[in-house]
């Protein structure tokens, strides 16, 4: 199939791509690049030097045989998707274009603002213009289980069945966002129904959990494949932040008691969920949501497990409680729904010890680098200006 990935610099988005063409499909790379600004604004960077995307295509196709078209543009931007889709004609769109951190979303009102506008204004650009050039394309969207917050009851996949005054009805689940972030991505779920729903377009949205992992096959063929793997305070999610805590000599920095439950997922579980998703896409007319995760974790028993995977290694690595800079319940109830996308097929690959080790294996090389203070503090929910404290989803 023809398959546009937006976002196709990113953590995800590189390997993403590389696992389509793997699979034999025609893939087309789009990105603006401003992930890449936003490091430099802040000063943080990947734990490994991550090449240009353009230099990275052409090592795919030396490595593998294989062609992945790049363009450099802002999905954000008037006209530059209309021209794109009218000339590719994608049959599927994967969506990872967002400025993807919640910290940086809640550092001040400038980056709060400007999370909506991408977020919101991108997901916009995309389905007119899939409406407009591409009607019959599935949209694949990245969402995230943030949008749910941590709600008192089980968290359904995206609707609720609703009795009220003796009428029954399925409604969209009540979304309880923590983050400016997280926010954006629930005004994307509305306008994607609402695109489904009124235009007849077709959607599947991905409420991801929060991903672990530095390798995946296709990275793995040659260093200059890999992907931009970050542990810093803004871009780090909490997992692959303790690895790179624990092996840099830091403790490993737990939010308030460490009682904050999420999903998870590793990174090849990603690649697996969309892969199935696009071979399984909705109808015409349908917006279809699946919980994406392979398991739940407490954050103060994920950096138990860090720790015991590291003293395998030789490592003696420590835990610390801070005071916790965001706005959120730090011991609750949480069950999520994750059944959809078992049911099409998808295998997750659950955490082990010996995953964990792996995972601090690859990691070994890269972390002479590392300073304290890049892995010190993260972005105060309530502070102005932002302060730092330490990092947690993502």
């Amino acid at each position: 199939m023809r398959i546009l990935v937006a976002g196709a610099d990113g953590y995800l988005g590189w390997p993403m791509c590389m696992r389509l063409s793997q699979e034999g499909h025609e893939v087309l790379g789009v990105d603006s690049l401003i992930k890449r600004a936003w490091e430099h604004e802040l000063g943080v960077k990947p734990l490994v030097p991550v090449p240009a995307l353009t230099d990275r295509a052409d090592r795919w196709e030396k490595t593998s045989g294989r062609h992945i078209a790049v363009e450099v543009g802002d999905v954000c931007e008037d006209g530059f998707l209309d021209e794109v889709i009218a000339r590719f004609r994608p049959e599927v769109l994967v969506d990872f274009a967002q400025q993807p951190s919640a910290p940086l979303s809640m550092m001040d009102e400038a980056h709060g603002v400007h999370t909506q506008v991408n977020n919101v204004v991108g997901t916009l650009r995309i389905l007119y213009a899939i409406r407009r050039h591409a009607p019959t394309c599935h949209l694949v969207k990245l969402g995230t289980m943030g949008e749910y917050g941590t709600p008192n009851i089980d968290i359904e996949e995206g609707f609720l069945e609703v009795e009220h005054n003796g009428r029954t009805d399925r409604l969209p689940f009540p979304k309880q966002p923590g983050s400016i972030y997280h926010l954006s991505k629930v005004h994307d779920s509305h306008n994607i129904a609402f695109a489904c729903r009124v235009w007849g377009l077709r959607a599947s949205d991905l409420n991801q959990g929060v991903v672990y992992g530095i390798q995946t096959g296709e990275t793995e063929l040659a260093p200059d494949l890999r992907t931009s793997f970050h542990y810093d305070p803004v871009f780090g999610t909490v997992l692959n932040r303790f690895c790179v805590q624990a092996l840099a000599g830091h403790p490993l920095t737990v939010h308030g008691l460490g009682g904050q439950t999420r999903g998870f997922l590793n990174i090849l579980d990603t690649l697996q969920s969309i892969s199935t998703v696009i071979s399984h896409p909705a109808a015409p007319g349908e917006y279809r949501v699946f919980n994406q995760f392979s398991e739940q974790f407490r954050v103060i028993d994920l950096a138990e497990r860090v720790i015991a995977a590291a003293a395998r290694l030789g490592y003696d690595a420590q835990l610390s409680h801070v005071p916790n800079p965001r706005v959120e319940s730090e011991d609750h109830y949480y069950n999520a729904k994750h059944s959809g996308l078992f049911r099409l097929g998808v295998h997750p690959r659950l955490l082990s010890e010996d995953i964990l080790v792996r995972m601090l294996e690859a990691m070994v090389p890269f972390v002479s680098g590392v300073a304290a203070d890049e892995l010190g503090t993260d972005v105060s929910w309530t502070s102005a200006p932002a302060e730092l404290a330490t990092a947690g989803e993502g």
